[in-house]
């Protein structure tokens, strides 16, 4: 892939140019992108071969988890090495590579938060029906529409920068490969592109947004007739997930919902949903619920069995 002014590579600002700094970023980073890739396989392998988190709910998690390792590679390993050398480049191909793997994943989670709350409405609010409703089959399709919806909002992005021309200079204000970031490069009129840009993923991430406030304002209120039990056990399966929505879905759509700009605070906004976000899934689904802690422990003591009889 080439553009028309033979533009082959661009160059990465990164997060920053003091090499104290980035000695530091490359081991806090690191540590960050470890606790995401094993944190959330933690959370996979557990929704897998645990026999307690098979409801739809772990269903929908686990694959909320398998996105957010792969969405955190997408930018995070680059951004680690670029750490450690002065020229922080990458190909044209890469950047556009790079480009669709943010927006693909990135959509794709939008859409399966969007589909967990769905989730929780039908349990919370209908759950007479929930069985019936939310089937094993309802969900795989639930799921692939997902996946799908990410791929058509990725390509859409993907198709409209590579019509883009490139005059130079190359140099992108970021630590990877946006939208924004590119129309500011480009070398022709982009205020029709940058209104799709807004229409595509910044009305993408609005929609959904709203779409999981209105679902969790109705949650609230059917709460009012549950036994006080049942609130506290729905209210604190809620909370993490409204605690994931607010931390992805601000950021995004601080940067998504507005033209495009130089704004330097959108290296840092953008930190938080490649990869704090990520990081920080596994703990809040962890730590505030006890079916997951509790299937860890025992897919951990069946593991310490299995060895030990092994060794025997």
């Amino acid at each position: 892939m080439k553009n028309a002014n033979n533009v082959t590579e661009f160059v990465l600002c990164g997060l920053s140019s003091n090499e104290e700094v980035q000695k530091a970023c490359f081991v806090l980073f690191l540590l960050f992108y470890l606790v995401i890739v094993l944190g959330n396989l933690l959370i996979v392998v557990t929704a897998a071969f645990s026999s307690r988190l098979n409801s739809p709910m772990y269903f929908f998690l686990s694959y909320l988890s398998f996105i957010d390792i792969c969405y955190s590679s997408v930018t995070a390993p680059k951004m680690i090495t670029d750490f450690l050398v002065e020229k922080k480049t990458i190909s044209f191909i890469g950047c556009i590579a790079q480009l669709f793997g943010v927006h693909f994943f990135g959509c794709t989670e939008i859409f399966i938060l969007t589909v967990m709350a769905y989730d929780r409405y039908i349990a919370i609010c209908k759950p007479l029906h929930y069985t019936t409703v939310m089937t094993k089959k309802v969900c795989g399709r639930m799921v692939a529409a997902s996946w799908l919806g990410g791929l058509v909002h990725s390509l859409v992005q993907t198709l409209i920068t590579t019509q883009l021309t490139f005059c130079g200079p190359n140099k992108i204000d970021h630590f990877f490969c946006d939208v924004h970031p590119l129309l500011q490069l480009a070398c022709t009129d982009t205020y029709v592109v940058g209104i799709i840009v807004v229409a595509n993923s910044g009305m993408i991430a609005l929609s959904c947004f709203l779409i999981l406030v209105v679902s969790y304002i109705v949650i609230l209120f059917s709460l009012r007739f549950h036994s006080s039990e049942g609130r506290r056990k729905a209210l604190s399966t809620c909370a993490s997930h409204v605690t994931v929505v607010i931390l992805f879905f601000g950021p995004c759509t601080f940067t998504y919902i507005r033209p495009s700009s130089n704004f330097s605070e959108d290296k840092t906004v953008a930190v938080f949903y490649t990869v704090i976000t990520p990081m920080l899934n596994p703990l809040i689904y962890t730590l505030r619920n006890e079916e997951v802690k509790n299937a860890m422990r025992k897919l951990w003591s069946w593991k310490v069995t299995v060895s030990e009889k092994t060794k025997m």
